[in-house]
């Protein structure tokens, strides 16, 4: 594709003229890196004001997961040395909140892991966490995120009740590759969940891992299912072989090849938000900054699950060198 072929798509999805699956397969082949981010810079620019929304989490329940997933260091099917740990208090969960707030984080989430919250009194522990959160943590500047796994429209109307905003439940992959990744749980069931939180008028978080082996094809599939979900958020995270499981020896993607997923899935998703998340430190690394360029809007500062993130204060430095700002509050 040439540049003006490409610069004319983008000013077609501005317009909320969606690309079809056949035009994003042609960016991601066809389109030169340079003129697809220069497209996708053109997308993000009058969506986001020149602000970037930052994100941070904290590992609520660590490990012993009973899904397979073959990239993940909590699943209990590999031996990984992963924290294990059951779920921490409301004190532990505020004092993280407030940690997320001092270091510009709008989005603070709270994350368990395993396949959902079946125990009735860990799942009303969190209810009541959340509230608390909401309530003395930054009120009014952070808003509550959880990642709980699947969901049910009952637990998901409670969340929303106890003041959660966002919930978070990504895909990972396309319904055709999940199999390949985990065979403990159906793809059907993510979409469930997705659809659960957004009728109990919660916000939807939701992407994939990139990297896992997929194609093409997966990759825009999957973009395509949050698209008829109708996400506010797509995470976009980043394969780091985990010693211990299955995709250990897997290679990692290269930065070009990182910067193009982020520039084709900003023009599938022209007006939602997108955020880079795990990963992004060790596949970019000096190139981190070019994301923005490439599409994103947001990104997970701090620790993630079970690897290390940078200084938060590296991400600051970096938003303010290229000239943009931090969000100060949160949007859909």
């Amino acid at each position: 594709m040439t540049r003006d072929q490409i610069l004319t798509l983008a000013d077609r999805a501005a317009e909320g003229r969606w690309l079809t699956r056949e035009q994003a397969l042609t960016l991601a082949s066809d389109a030169a890196l340079g003129d697809l981010v220069a497209g996708a810079s053109a997308l993000t620019r009058p969506f986001t004001g020149g602000q970037i929304e930052f994100c941070s989490i904290v590992n609520a329940r660590a490990g012993r997961c009973p899904n397979d997933c073959a990239f993940c260091a909590q699943s209990a099917h590999y031996d990984t040395g992963a924290p294990i740990y059951e779920l921490i208090g409301t004190d532990a969960l505020v004092a993280a909140a407030r940690e997320a707030a001092a270091v510009g984080a709008c989005r603070f989430s709270i994350v368990t892991s395993g396949p959902s919250m079946d125990d009735e009194g860990e799942f009303e522990q969190i209810c009541q966490a959340i509230a608390v959160v909401s309530r003395i943590a930054a009120p009014g500047a952070l808003s509550v995120c959880a990642s709980l796994g699947t969901l049910t429209l009952e637990h998901a109307r409670r969340l929303k009740a106890a003041g959660l905003s966002r919930y978070h439940h990504n895909l990972e992959t396309s319904a055709r590759y999940y199999p390949e990744i985990c065979t403990t749980q159906v793809f059907c069931e993510k979409l469930e969940t997705l659809r659960a939180a957004r009728a109990a008028g919660l916000e939807v978080c939701s992407g994939g891992v990139f990297g896992l082996g997929e194609t093409w094809d997966d990759r825009v599939d999957m973009a395509m299912s949050l698209h008829e979900i109708g996400v506010d958020s797509v995470a976009v995270n980043f394969l780091i072989p985990i010693p211990g499981t299955p995709l250990e020896g897997r290679a990692t993607l290269s930065p070009d090849e990182a910067l193009r997923i982020i520039a084709v899935t900003r023009f599938i998703f022209p007006r939602t938000s997108l955020r880079v998340c795990g990963g992004r430190e060790a596949i970019l690394d000096d190139r981190q900054h070019e994301m923005f360029a490439a599409g994103a809007d947001a990104t997970m500062i701090g620790n993630y699950l079970t690897t290390f993130g940078r200084p938060p204060e590296d991400d600051v430095e970096m938003v303010a060198a290229l000239g943009l700002t931090v969000r100060t509050r949160a949007t859909a």
